[in-house]
């Protein structure tokens, strides 16, 4: 599959986005904050991804390499993206499937990815 335009946000709808993302392409992560998020990741280049709303509803949360920022709603506190460098060193974000607008996450096929043990 190729990537698809999608559009999401959070819960309250104050944060919204339009990204184009591959959901073919998707992990889930086991680390100390996805494992407890149940976060589907879909990754996308920075220039792929458009905030429409809310950068003012944004706060920021930074563990562990503290290279990550997550990204989440100070009104419902859902975590729907979070920016990041990714391995060949371009600007990505990484958006959580979960909060994209008509995506069942129960149709995906996350790869497993051990971020416990980095």
């Amino acid at each position: 599959m190729t990537a698809k335009p999608y559009a999401g946000g959070c819960q309250c709808g104050a944060v919204r986005f339009e990204a184009t993302a591959d959901l073919d392409s998707t992990i889930s992560c086991n680390c100390s904050r996805c494992g407890r998020l149940g976060s589907i990741l879909a990754f996308a280049p920075a220039s792929a991804f458009t905030l429409l709303s809310g950068d003012d509803a944004l706060t920021e949360y930074r563990f562990h390499s503290h290279h990550v920022r997550h990204l989440f709603c100070k009104v419902c506190g859902i975590q729907s993206f979070a920016r990041g460098i990714g391995p060949d060193g371009t600007e990505t974000v990484a958006i959580n499937a979960r909060c994209l607008d008509g995506v069942d996450p129960d149709a995906l096929t996350p790869e497993k990815f051990d971020g416990r043990s980095r």
